[in-house]
């Protein structure tokens, strides 16, 4: 188990190239022990080749990778537990015996290696499927299988990469209550993805990726927080002409019976529910909305470019 004030993983200016092209750019992060840390951002951005270096996959050209305080050794290795975004099962192997054969590579046999895979199965509703060949699953069936191949070992660092791409919203959910009871118990997890929706859910610490570079980093609640609160969900009767005001509202999204408004720079919530109340209008819902992880990746992007 990882102590919560160590850091799991370190990259102090990590750079990868392909050729010509960059796909890591100077790389620093760090992920805190026992915590869920989002690495987020669009296809491309350069999110698994980070990860493929953390686990030691390929090596960076430039900059240090520690794991655990120390650069990665074959020891190391053991302690982390990787899904990688490329899915792959042997198709015609039965789906015990190739969480048998992944356990076995990580010292995991005998006894507990049986009690653990009963136990994964059971909690992932896959125990019917246990004697059936990989071939013989649906896509999300395998990827739960694949998922239970990453934490038979009981890693201390879990590495998921596009976790939830493929799946259905009730396994989505399954899978989110599983990382979530992991973390509970100590683990640390690094979590990649570019659905920022499902990050907000989950991460504790993100580090939001665009073309290689690092845009922002830090606690997921810090980070909302230095965004401020300068957008307004409202359930209103008429507006009598106070939401076309540009010096109060500089954008404005209908939602269903509710209406989101985004404030004007220097514009004042409180000016804006006085003049509301002053035109007569009637309000059922005045409620201040945090920036989401995407109206904040957004605008970071928007900044550098």
């Amino acid at each position: 188990m990882t102590n919560n004030n160590n850091t799991t993983v370190k990259l102090d200016r990590v750079t990868k190239r392909f050729g010509q092209f960059t796909a890591v750019n100077d790389l620093c992060l760090a992920v805190r022990g026992g915590r869920i840390y989002g690495l987020l951002g669009p296809n491309g951005a350069g999110k698994t080749t980070t990860i493929r270096m953390i686990v030691n996959i390929t090596a960076p050209d430039t900059g240090r990778i520690d794991l655990f305080g120390q650069q990665i050794t074959a020891e190391l290795q053991d302690r982390i537990g990787y899904l990688p975004e490329e899915r792959g099962l042997y198709k015609k192997m039965k789906v015990a015996d190739q969480l048998r054969f992944f356990a076995e590579l990580k010292s995991v046999s005998g006894k507990e290696v049986e009690r653990r895979i009963d136990h994964w199965l059971a909690r992932l509703k896959l125990t019917e499927w246990k004697n059936k060949k990989a071939i013989e699953l649906s896509k999300g069936m395998q990827q739960k299988v694949q998922f239970i191949t990453a934490i038979l070992h009981e890693p201390d660092l879990l590495i998921l990469d596009e976790p939830f791409s493929g799946l259905d919203p009730v396994n989505v959910e399954l899978l989110k209550e599983i990382v979530l009871d992991l973390k509970a118990a100590g683990k640390t997890i690094i979590f990649s993805t570019h659905q920022m929706e499902l990050a907000e859910e989950i991460c504790d610490d993100i580090c939001l990726l665009n073309r290689s570079r690092k845009v922002l980093e830090g606690s997921l609640r810090e980070i909302k927080q230095s965004f401020g609160r300068n957008s307004v969900s409202l359930r209103i009767e008429g507006s009598n002409g106070v939401l076309d005001d540009p010096t109060l509202i500089s954008k404005l999204e209908q939602r269903s019976d509710e209406v989101e408004v985004l404030l004007a720079p220097n514009a004042s919530a409180q000016v804006l529910l006085r003049k509301l109340i002053a035109a007569g209008v009637v309000v059922s819902k005045f409620e201040m909305i945090e920036p989401s992880l995407n109206d904040i990746f957004i605008q970071k992007v928007n900044e550098v470019e």
